[in-house]
């Protein structure tokens, strides 16, 4: 940890007005989540900005998210370049995550860097390399004046007092938990995709095993599964683990059939089914709720026969046991990518011919659906129908004959594609659209991947809408 008492510039422009008002009102005023609470609500009641006031917003400091004081000694270290997080506000500060992935905190009011972590030196280099850095989590303890700003630093989760910076010695190992450790399947490596989430005294942390393939890669087989854990927010403690691929005689398990070419059932060498986005929680019931992605491969799961629980599944936890309360899989046997992207929403919803509103939780999803349920008891709000949905002719893979579709609310997206979808603003680019589009398999939402067909008169694979990045995305 250090002090910092100098201030630099770049990237907080617009925050400072922002600031200032917060700092000014009470806690439910602050911003202590990345999706400002537990609930993923993205809301702020403060009023002092809005359509007649915003054109009068000026800027009143800015503030790098890589203070120069934080790169002594490290000037030829390459910083993350997806510095994507939402600083939270807390007792009159900032707390961001910088583009090295440690974090530091900031006056609210002027932007002044107050302190800065420091991780212990790894091979000769304190920083650890990130794909981004999208945030930390805070927690409080309403029986003493202990708070605290969780992290993951690279492969490590700490746990910064917040108001001097210091790190926790009892903590895990010395402040830190290797967050390489504790899963059944052991792996190298620890990757990350969200911020913490602390619902109660339990730090809720996913895993993003290698999530990023594309068609022109080889069809991976075996990966480790991205299970989810809870930790103990004043020991560093792994209290729970959730399989995200049901180990042997855990509920899930039976939709991993054996492929014909394994002598072993697919569970046992599958994985990913990670948890990049970020959870969200009903703090009041200790519920949290795990938007998961798709398995291992993203487009072709002939080694995984099966519908492939829990992938591509809303699961509702309990926070303090991590034990499994409902889920609801929106894609069987996914082999289009279509991961939940985003933190569920935590609302309490007026439905039409009901008396009282509803306890409801509401998740987007790349497909352009949104599924709602009610939160307690995982039940539909409106129906959800499994319909069917075109096979596909890939050698070897296992299709699923039906997918979920929610009767309401509409989709947000285009779905699927048709020669309607072309454009006509003259007769040759209507051609021209035309024999593009020819050369390519179509169909509605749920048509499968397919393979180059390079004899004549052959296409080129499959038209996918909406693609892999959304509908829905990130946040």
């Amino acid at each position: 940890m250090h002090r910092a008492q100098s201030r630099f510039v770049v990237a907080f422009a617009g925050l400072g007005l922002v600031a200032v008002a917060s700092a000014t009102h009470a806690q439910d005023v602050e911003w202590r989540s990345y999706g400002s609470d537990a609930a993923g609500t993205k809301y702020s009641p403060l009023d002092q900005i809005d359509r007649d006031t915003i054109g009068d917003l000026q800027i009143v400091w800015r503030q790098s998210v890589l203070p120069e004081a934080m790169r002594e000694g490290h000037e030829d270290f390459t910083p993350s370049v997806a510095a994507q997080n939402t600083p939270l506000m807390a007792d009159g500060r900032l707390y961001i995550s910088s583009a090295l992935g440690t974090v530091a905190a900031l006056d609210a009011t002027t932007g002044e860097v107050l302190w800065f972590d420091t991780p212990p030196d790894r091979d000769g280099e304190p920083f650890t390399r990130v794909r981004q850095t999208r945030g930390v989590a805070w927690w409080d303890d309403p029986q003493s004046d202990d708070a605290r700003v969780l992290a993951v630093v690279g492969s490590y989760l700490v746990a910064l007092n917040a108001r001097t910076g210091e790190r926790y010695p009892d903590f895990g190992d010395g402040g830190e938990v290797d967050l390489t450790q504790g899963f059944d399947r052991p792996w190298e490596t620890f990757s990350w995709g969200s911020p913490p989430l602390v619902v109660g005294d339990i730090v809720v942390i996913g895993s993003a095993m290698t999530d990023v393939t594309n068609p022109n890669m080889p069809a991976m087989k075996e990966m480790p599964p991205g299970d989810v854990r809870g930790f103990d927010v004043r020991t560093g403690e792994q209290v729970w683990i959730f399989h995200v691929v049901p180990r042997e005689g855990e509920p899930g398990n039976e939709t991993w059939l054996t492929a014909l070419t394994e002598d072993r059932a697919s569970w046992e060498y599958s994985g990913n089914t990670n948890m990049w986005a970020w959870p969200s929680a009903d703090e009041e019931l200790g519920l949290v709720y795990v938007p998961l992605s798709t398995p291992t491969n993203d487009y072709y799961g002939g080694y995984r026969p099966g519908d492939n629980l829990f992938a591509e599944s809303l699961v509702c936890l309990d926070a303090r046991t991590g034990e499994r309360v409902w889920h609801f899989q929106a894609v069987h046997h996914g082999i289009w990518d279509y991961d939940f992207p985003a933190a569920p929403n935590v609302i309490d919803l007026q439905v039409e011919g009901r008396s009282e509103p509803v306890k409801a939780v509401a998740a987007v999803s790349k497909q352009a659906f949104t599924y709602v349920f009610d939160r307690v008891t995982g039940e539909p709000v409106w129906p959800i129908e499994e319909r069917p949905v075109p096979p596909g002719d890939v050698p070897g893979e296992w299709y699923a004959p039906t997918q979920p579709f929610p009767t309401r609310p509409p989709a947000f997206d285009q779905q699927g594609t048709t020669v309607d979808d072309l454009i006509d603003f003259t007769p040759e680019l209507r051609r021209d659209a035309l024999e593009i589009f020819e050369q390519y398999v179509t169909g509605p939402l749920f048509t499968a991947p397919s393979l180059v067909d390079e004899s004549p008169g052959g296409t080129k694979g499959t038209l996918q809408m909406p693609g892999v990045v959304g509908g829905a995305d990130w946040g």
